[in-house]
């Protein structure tokens, strides 16, 4: 049988610790944020998306770096307002997770559209089990409500702090059935072997062992091989997935896209790549909406210098 959940769920009293009462203090802070009317927590995240602008320079500098080095074409003008623009969209991000996360009963079906629900509809009903892909964006934990409706498994990356990492998988427990740190390739195997359906994003640089490099935004990126492993040992159908905000309003657009023919193809470089294209294109459709603070360029192929 499955576990349901990670293990990292079960609270401990090590979390009592006065080394987490800040982060206690700012879980009691995002409880309050999560019962505010949708409009001031947007308006709350926007805030926090400033400060971040002018206090967060050290991830400033990377969404800088990561924008100059995607979007040449763009003047420094432009360049800027990208960077400032998607650090309000992140700050937003982390208000609206407060909702999933610690108020689970809000309903937020009316504020979600979901477009090309029948791609998903055609992956199941091949008998199969269903690999999801999703790219690092702004507002991807809004979307729990309907992904967990929709009967789908997330991976998620584990964190040191233990009171968030109790958080995060408490928070998506009320929402997926199994949340898997990405680490558990024995629990990822068997779930997707049953055909569920599994959630995850393989756009983050896990370090050059166990990635090729394929073109992302016309750059050489460290990317995963994992993702045609795990189709191939599973047979698992393959489709990528998106999430949008609309502008600042309290509303977001989750789109599924076509299933992946003949995927995967024997080729991990090809295959790497192709994901990278498809994901590089629901970015372009919002730029501001993809998490460029993160060194998505930290690994460099031999005698290229470092770009951070």
């Amino acid at each position: 049988m499955i576990a349901t959940m990670a293990s990292s769920n079960s609270f401990s009293s090590k979390m009592l610790a006065p080394k987490f009462w800040p982060s206690w203090a700012l879980v009691i802070t995002a409880y309050l944020i999560a019962r505010l009317p949708l409009t001031w927590i947007l308006a709350l995240g926007r805030g926090l998306g400033h400060l971040a602008y002018h206090f967060a320079r050290s991830r400033r500098h990377i969404a800088e770096i990561n924008i100059k080095l995607c979007f040449p074409e763009l003047d420094d003008c432009d360049r800027a307002q990208l960077v400032k623009d998607n650090l309000l969209h992140t700050g937003m991000g982390l208000a609206e997770a407060t909702i999933p996360w610690l108020n689970p009963k809000r309903n937020l079906h009316k504020h979600i559209s979901v477009v090309g629900l029948e791609h998903l509809q055609a992956a199941r009903a091949t008998g199969k089990g269903v690999l999801l892909l999703g790219g690092h964006y702004t507002c991807i934990d809004i979307t729990c409500q309907p992904l967990g409706a929709a009967d789908i498994d997330v991976m998620y990356r584990a964190n040191k702090n233990l009171v968030w990492e109790w958080l995060q998988v408490r928070g998506r427990s009320h929402f997926f059935d199994h949340v898997i740190e990405r680490s558990d390739m024995r629990q990822t195997l068997a779930l997707l072997k049953s055909g569920r359906a599994l959630w995850y994003a393989p756009d983050q640089d896990y370090g050059r062992k166990h990635s090729v490099f394929a073109p992302f935004f016309n750059l050489p990126a460290a990317t995963i091989r994992a993702t045609s492993r795990l189709a191939k040992a599973t047979d698992a159908t393959v489709l990528m997935l998106s999430v949008f905000r609309d502008s600042d309003r309290a509303h977001w657009t989750l789109s599924f896209d076509p299933i992946f023919e003949n995927f995967p193809s024997g080729d991990d470089v090809a295959d790497a790549s192709r994901i990278n294209q498809q994901l590089e294109a629901h970015i372009r459709s919002h730029p501001a909406q993809y998490l460029w603070v993160h060194r998505r360029f930290k690994t460099r192929p031999d005698g290229e210098p470092a770009v951070y």
